[in-house]
């Protein structure tokens, strides 16, 4: 009997062996096969006149009051000047369409609009210490549409984007004229805000008013985006009108499966990115490159997903920009973050979480440091 048990104890084990080496050999496979839409791609109706002057489409904006999800802050959140920064701030969440059932999210389409309004809840939050945070809903691109290069994915793509432009309309004309304004995203929200700032910042009055753009879990190539977005990069935290993009690994990363992907992606001047340098700017320094150990680590944001919430843990997460750009945080962090780390040790999902006092403090050095050169 029990070399019977002493068999399938081993047997168990080579095959959990077998299962993970199949998930690391094949996991791009296998990710394409999960994500990936099956249905053809059905062009978007256009949105109905002022739909964004409606507040049901939008997740955060001023007025909505207990509702907001981005006006949430974590337990032990202490030390903070009192009043708010005077900016106005427009944020762009990731995605949260995971089916393969379309290429674009219906914007009543039930749980990727709780996932979103988690999304903005995490996400969203360090910059509430602006007067007013603004947080579209919008017909997103399917998580897949990210995954292959296909026409279909490219019209996701550019349809979700075209609802970002009629709610950046709406945000635009109701903000006061002469309030600094931040733009933030993650993922395909910092997809979209680097076309967003080519097509409705770069040349035009309101690029004196960008206090920052922070545009992380996406990289912005040096060459072939921030020339076409007329925003320099964030080279020292107290610098406003400027970039700031990071993306998160912890070590051993493998890097190989993302920077594949990537290079099917093209710049903002329709250049393909594959092999070309993007920035890294460090959150815990402010400035672009470099290194900081845990200590400079003011808190990263642990969920409690279930009770829809979180603590701060200070100290934990280092930041060091690697040679290939992407942000490392050394060893996996000893702390219950959740089980969506990707393939590779990639923590695209916690790039604003694990930096998430810093990110707060960097947005008011910005904006007081916009403020003061006016």
């Amino acid at each position: 009997m029990a070399r019977k048990f002493l068999y399938l104890i081993a047997g168990a084990t080579v095959l959990v062996l077998m299962v993970l080496m199949l998930l690391q050999v094949f996991a791009e496979e296998l990710t394409d096969m999960a994500f990936v839409p099956t249905a053809e791609f059905t062009p978007q109706e256009k949105l109905p006149e002022k739909l964004y002057d409606d507040p049901a489409m939008w997740i955060s904006r001023p007025g909505l009051g207990a509702k907001d999800p981005a006006l949430w802050t974590p337990d032990g959140l202490e030390g903070e000047e009192d009043g708010s920064l005077t900016a106005a701030v427009f944020f762009i969440h990731p995605t949260s369409y995971l089916d393969r059932e379309r290429w674009n999210a219906p914007v009543d389409e039930p749980e990727s609009r709780r996932l979103a309004e988690l999304y903005v809840k995490g996400m969203a939050s360090p910059f509430n210490r602006t007067a007013e945070v603004w947080a579209p809903r919008y017909r997103q691109a399917a998580f897949g549409a990210f995954l292959v290069d296909k026409p279909e994915a490219h019209q996701a793509l550019d349809a979700a984007y075209g609802d970002l432009l009629e709610a950046f309309d709406v945000f635009i004309a109701t903000v006061a004229q002469d309030r600094p304004i931040v733009l933030a995203g993650h993922s395909q929200g910092a997809f979209h805000l680097r076309r967003l700032i080519r097509d409705r910042i770069a040349g035009t009055p309101l690029a004196p008013r960008i206090a920052a753009a922070y545009v992380i879990g996406w990289p912005v190539s040096l060459e072939h985006d921030l020339p076409a977005m007329t925003l320099p990069a964030c080279e020292t935290p107290d610098q406003p009108g400027c970039v700031v993009s990071w993306l998160s690994v912890a070590e051993p990363a493998d890097n190989s499966m993302m920077l594949k992907k990537l290079a099917n992606q093209r710049g903002l001047d329709g250049k393909e990115l594959g092999g070309n340098a993007f920035l890294c700017s460090n959150p815990l320094t402010g400035a672009m490159g470099g290194s900081a150990d845990a200590l400079a680590n003011l808190g990263t944001l642990v969920p409690d997903l279930d009770k829809q919430s979180g603590t701060l843990a200070t100290g934990v997460v280092p930041a060091n920009c690697r040679e290939d750009n992407f942000l490392s945080i050394g060893a996996p962090p000893d702390l219950e973050l959740g089980p969506y780390v990707m393939p590779g040790n990639n923590y695209h999902l916690y790039d604003i979480v694990l930096f998430w006092a810093n990110l707060r403090a960097d947005v008011s050095r910005r904006v007081k440091a916009w403020q003061a050169a006016r």
